[in-house]
């Protein structure tokens, strides 16, 4: 197993652990309904707070203006700013319409 995977397996189990320690807590000091109600609303903010590190960590998202999933909005260049560029699956002509202007091939695959 690599490095990378034992640290993702650590990761994992940790968040595990916080989290079912947050759940056991609420749920010794609050009365049923309202600790059910809760821990699913901890649990939802820990999932939120979990994805927003992981993606500074990727370097997706984590600035301030950027829409869904860190593109869009403002912040610098993300990867929505630049443009995709299309290669025929026939010939191999890079182009941006539709079908190819060289075979008139519609099957076409995105490069970078």
């Amino acid at each position: 197993m690599s490095s990378n995977n034992k640290k993702f397996i650590l990761n994992q189990i940790l968040w595990l652990g916080i989290s079912l320690g947050i759940s056991f807590a609420i749920s010794m000091i609050l009365p049923f309904p309202t600790s059910l109600v809760a821990i699913i609303g901890v649990f939802i903010l820990l999932n939120i707070f979990m994805r927003r590190i992981m993606m500074k960590r990727t370097g997706v998202g984590g600035g301030s203006g950027r829409g869904l999933f860190g593109y869009g909005g403002g912040g610098g260049a993300s990867v929505s700013d630049s443009p995709l560029k299309y290669y025929c699956m026939s010939c191999g002509t890079q182009h941006t319409k539709a079908a190819c202007p060289t075979g008139g091939s519609k099957m076409k695959r995105v490069g970078s």
